[in-house]
């Protein structure tokens, strides 16, 4: 039998922006269980990556494969759950409110609680605590609650360590891990070597165009 196809496969993968090139052509994979690390100077386009991967922005061209299939933004939006720089919630709403608000949107795994998920993050007792009142630190373990709550197989994580202390840190390397024993993956950016989740790991090292 052929060995199982990758969770995601990128071929000749490119993005400009104005006429210039952000990066590509480009290839990557991650199968089940492994973490592809996305190493890179600050303009290298590692955000901009992510941000293809998971269809918020069009490539210039290439193809992406979620296990063997060629996909299209929206075709992917069930299998991806993506950790970006700024928070989506809504400031009014408390934080168990957005979570079941963002729940509703993207899915939830029957076996987690809004308030288990809370709970896993650190935020026990801010379950009623409005969005707007949350520190950033706070706000990104909120962001990380909504995470843990998805379905989604592949986690799209752009520099997840940021606004976060050594606990924080150490928080999501073992989100991380418990994710890809459940035979998950994940596509983590990052320009600190220090932050990278012990698990095996694939290097993408991403250099700034000129």
């Amino acid at each position: 039998m052929p060995p199982p196809a990758s969770l995601l496969h990128a071929s000749e993968l490119r993005f400009t922006r104005n006429e210039l090139p952000v990066f590509g052509p480009l290839d990557l994979e991650v199968d089940a269980g492994e973490a592809l690390l996305v190493q890179g100077d600050n303009g290298a386009g590692k955000t901009t990556l992510l941000r293809v991967l998971a269809g918020l922005l069009a490539a210039d061209a290439g193809t992406i494969s979620i296990q063997g299939r060629l996909t299209s933004p929206t075709s992917r939006a069930s299998t991806l759950a993506y950790l970006g720089h700024l928070p989506a919630f809504k400031a009014d709403l408390s934080a168990l409110e957005n979570l079941a608000f963002l729940s509703g949107l993207h899915g939830r795994r029957p076996s987690q609680t809004f308030e288990s998920a809370m709970a896993v993050v650190g935020l026990a007792g801010f379950e009623d605590a409005p969005a707007r009142q949350l520190s950033a630190g706070q706000k990104k373990r909120l962001s990380l609650a909504r995470l843990w709550l998805s379905p989604a197989p592949l986690w799209l994580l752009d520099e997840p360590y940021a606004n976060l202390d050594l606990a924080g840190i150490e928080l999501v390397n073992r989100m991380v891990q418990a994710h890809l024993r459940e035979g998950g993956a994940a596509l983590v950016t990052t320009h600190g070597a220090y932050a990278a989740p012990p698990v095996r790991t694939r290097l993408l090292v991403l250099e700034k165009q000129v």
